[in-house]
């Protein structure tokens, strides 16, 4: 039996869920999210909990299972509270600013990097040398922060760079004479 796929999503309050034939929506305070399901899984809708079944017949349905679970339960996550992630800025000179849907990066190159926020995303600057990307859909913000870390990863003998707050980045020792 699937772990995963087995556990109940609760379902808080303020947060209506929606099923018609292959499409699960989630409506929230946060937004609207979406999410198709495969022919061989079923949902139990309660008021307050889903549960997901599987037909064991099919070939890799209980994956799907426990992967369709986790995304439905990220999506309940999403529109209920919203999703974080926090990113900083490490190196001399290196700062951040927001100005409406446009990210402006200056992270030691001759022209400042400019990083158009993608709708469904906001981006917000509360230091210079921090970000916090927020959003309802969990795939969305991760991609976001991915693609703005990628603009300057980390290096390993400085550390400089821009990483996720809670990223380790393994530092090398420097060459020795």
């Amino acid at each position: 039996m699937s772990r995963v796929a087995n556990a109940p999503i609760t379902v808080p309050s303020g947060v209506e869920i929606n099923l018609s034939e292959n499409l699960i929506q989630v409506k929230g305070k946060l937004g609207e999210l979406s999410f198709g399901i495969r022919d061989s899984l079923e949902l139990d809708i309660d008021a307050d909990s889903i549960r997901i079944k599987w037909n064991d017949n099919v070939k890799g349905a209980k994956a799907l299972a426990g992967t369709a679970r986790a995304s439905i339960n990220n999506m309940v996550k999403g529109v209920s509270e919203g999703f974080v992630k926090k990113m900083l800025l490490v190196g001399v000179g290196y700062r951040a600013q927001v100005k409406d849907n446009l990210l402006t990066l200056s992270l030691g190159y001759s022209n400042p990097v400019e990083y158009p926020i993608p709708e469904g995303v906001t981006i917000e600057a509360p230091t210079q040398t921090e970000l916090l990307v927020k959003g309802s859909d969990k795939q969305k913000v991760g991609q976001v922060a991915s693609e703005i870390r990628a603009l300057r990863p980390p290096e390993p003998y400085k550390g400089k760079g821009v990483r996720i707050a809670d990223e380790y980045v393994a530092r090398k020792e420097a060459k020795k004479k």
